[in-house]
């Protein structure tokens, strides 16, 4: 599979690298754009100044522009947390988009928002204080409403970011079982046409 990979409010770290080698090593081919152009944070309140110094269209934006090439090939959009948000936006923006794999983040969706058989697997811990059980519900609702395929995977007692090595989030044992699912997700949708 073709996949563009966000990186969260903490930017392109190593665990966005070595979360695309290991989508890499079992045959996918990735791309992991910069959307900070190339500042990273060490803490979240740090992270979300750099976003909200970039601003929310801008960062969409170059959102689009850097899947933009890859598009024509049926991409699978992911990322983490923010990444993921963005993920969303783009992936239900796109009529050739094959998947959405969202890791520790959602975002709303407008009224009109179609999702006609489109893939999707979210990976969230339990509880979460971005990703609040209201909000889920609210979400799931919203996507099947869209005609989306949605599959949400919990992780109880793991932190937000739960899958990055580096933060105080991580949990080896949720990160693992999350990879096993998500790359199963992806190899399902490999024999699968593009559903939209």
């Amino acid at each position: 599979m073709n996949i563009v990979l966000f990186h969260s409010t903490y930017g392109l770290r190593p665990a966005v690298r070595q979360a695309a080698d290991r989508l890499r090593d079992a045959g996918h081919q990735v791309w992991t754009p910069d959307l900070f152009g190339g500042r990273v944070a060490d803490e979240v309140e740090e992270g979300r100044r750099i976003k909200d110094e970039i601003g929310k269209e801008e960062l969409l934006k170059r959102a689009v522009l850097a899947a933009a090439p890859y598009s024509e090939r049926g991409l699978v959009y992911a990322g983490f947390s923010l990444g993921a948000a963005v993920a969303q936006t783009l992936a239900l923006g796109d009529d050739k988009a094959r998947g959405l794999l969202l890791l520790h983040g959602t975002s709303d969706l407008a009224p009109e928002t179609r999702a006609d058989g489109l893939p999707v697997q979210l990976h969230v811990a339990e509880p979460d204080p971005f990703e609040p059980d209201d909000w889920l519900s609210a979400w799931y609702l919203q996507m099947s409403r869209a005609g989306a395929d949605v599959e949400i995977y919990r992780y109880a007692g793991a932190g937000h970011l739960y899958t990055d090595p580096g933060l105080p989030d991580y949990d080896e044992e949720a990160a693992e079982a999350t990879w096993r699912v998500a790359l199963g997700f992806l190899e399902t949708l490999r024999d699968q046409p593009a559903a939209r």
